[in-house]
């Protein structure tokens, strides 16, 4: 019983655990921050949003700034409780949804929560994983925007930095992102006026 119930747990480790520290903790296959220290990269995870997505877009259009889709899953629900095969059918089923809309084969993928597990770290394919250098805990609604700014006044050349659009996920608040929304406006302002220029997350990676 005992070497059945140790090897589950070593199973659920391998799996799991370790993924998330060698790409998380290490950046093992991959990619958090860009080496051109003069850009930096803006993400925003869970989206569309019918409200806050359409405003988002038109203040990254007033700043002048790129577009790109990626993948999040199909439902968002994390990577560690489901099998290889039930992931690799939401990584499809999004990117047909994406292309039949927009043209375009989306190639950049983020799990939610950055939880990958052992055979999305193993596994070979068209998928570049896209993780973040910092992120401004957005996703709730307390400490409103000034704490987002605060915790964005820590920009560095090369980041790849995480917000959300969308707060319907778990552990997300319906209106958190109004807070985002609000605190781009001045943290846009401050990151040109530091000197660096926002890209998109495949501008950032050219120099690698």
């Amino acid at each position: 019983m005992w070497v059945i119930i140790s090897a589950i747990i070593f199973f659920v480790l391998l799996y799991t655990v370790v993924p998330y520290f060698l790409s998380r903790g290490l950046g093992v296959k991959v990619f958090k921050r860009g080496r051109d220290l003069s850009k930096v990269a803006f993400t925003f995870d869970d989206g569309p949003n019918p409200i806050y997505t359409p405003i988002l877009l038109d203040l990254l259009k007033e700043n002048n700034e790129g577009q790109l889709i990626g993948i999040h899953n199909y439902l968002h629900h994390t990577n560690w409780f489901m099998s290889p095969w039930k992931v690799r059918k939401g990584l499809e089923e999004t990117a047909k949804v994406i292309e039949a809309i927009t043209g375009v084969t989306p190639i950049y993928y983020r799990p939610p929560w950055g939880m990958l597990n052992l055979f999305d770290f193993v596994r070979k394919g068209t998928y570049k994983i896209i993780l973040w250098s910092i992120m401004a805990d957005d996703w709730r609604t307390s400490g409103g925007s000034e704490k987002i700014k605060h915790r964005l006044a820590k920009i560095k050349g090369g980041d790849v930095i995480l917000l959300h659009d969308c707060g319907d996920t778990f552990g997300a608040e319906m209106d958190a992102s109004r807070n985002t929304i609000n605190a781009l406006k001045d943290v846009l302002k401050t990151v040109k006026k530091k000197g660096f220029t926002c890209v998109r997350v495949d501008e950032l990676l050219e120099k690698l």
